[in-house]
């Protein structure tokens, strides 16, 4: 894997950091300034006269307040000694389904393969407390899909997201043996970009698994050559708001949506909705 130089996105994870500056002031600031880089060298005074984003004292001394800056140091040095990579919204690796949604994202926090963020992808979603059949059906799906090409995206939270991404690991594992079994010299990773891989998205940092039984999911995803990302800085622990929030990244970044089961009040029909704002084709399995 690719080395990644943290350093030089300082900026962007400063960006990240800001309490109180939500996506849409952002993203008013990043179409006057262009960069991050350029907010951070702003003064009180500077800041204090910008019109028309709604930024008053206390989010000007957010953006200034000193701890936020030195924090930065903290955040590259665990990045570093974990593979992690943020991706801003105007690099070419950002997801370019999840660009053109509503309220993207400006930055992701990446944790694997970056390179297949913008490939086929499919979200499988449902809910936790899954049935046998809901369970065999999501490892179905998951397994074909990542057969067809399709990357598998969820949220890898217990019941059908799991077993999306067991599907998808059980394909990817599948061939990978095939090839050994066949005296291949091609077993790696790289001999795999056929198949789709799994990308999970999570609701707190990086540096946070939840729920905590999926460490070695988690674990197999990266290794496999998926994706775990999430748009919150390393450090942010798990809130019940995350939840809905990442569900629009899950729909947003995918081609289509596959519900496997779903209760009448659920985060998987706050998902559908997100999808059918979004344009993306939903697709339901049958009882």
């Amino acid at each position: 894997m690719e080395k990644i130089n943290i350093e030089e996105k300082r900026y962007w994870i400063w960006f990240s950091l800001i309490k109180g500056l939500g996506i849409k002031r952002k993203q008013k600031l990043l179409k006057i300034y262009k960069t991050p880089k350029k907010i951070y060298e702003l003064n009180k005074e500077e800041l204090l006269k910008i019109k028309g984003i709604g930024i008053g004292t206390q989010i000007v001394n957010n953006i200034l307040e000193e701890k936020t800056r030195k924090d930065v140091n903290k955040h590259i040095s665990y990045m570093e000694k974990n593979n992690i990579d943020i991706i801003s919204i105007i690099d070419k690796t950002y997801p370019q389904n999840l660009r053109n949604i509503y309220d993207p994202p400006i930055s992701l926090y990446v944790k694997g393969n970056k390179n297949i963020l913008n490939n086929k992808s499919i979200a499988i979603i449902g809910c936790r407390q899954a049935s046998e059949y809901g369970r065999k059906a999501a490892k179905y799906f998951g397994y074909n899909l990542s057969k067809s090409g399709a990357n598998i995206i969820s949220g890898l939270a217990k019941g059908i997201d799991s077993y999306s991404h067991f599907g998808n690991i059980y394909a990817l594992l599948e061939k990978m043996n095939l090839q050994k079994n066949n005296n291949s010299l091609n077993t790696d990773i790289e001999n795999l970009n056929n198949y789709g891989k799994p990308i999970a998205v999570v609701g707190s940092g990086l540096d946070i698994v939840y729920p905590k039984e999926n460490e070695n999911l988690e674990e197999k995803i990266v290794e496999l050559g998926g994706a775990i990302i999430s748009e919150y800085p390393l450090g942010t622990k798990v809130q019940k708001m995350h939840f809905p929030a990442r569900n629009r990244i899950i729909s947003g970044m995918s081609n289509g949506v596959l519900v496997i089961e779903a209760k009448e009040k659920s985060g998987t029909l706050i998902t559908v909705d997100f999808a059918l704002e979004q344009g993306r084709d939903v697709f339901v399995v049958p009882r």
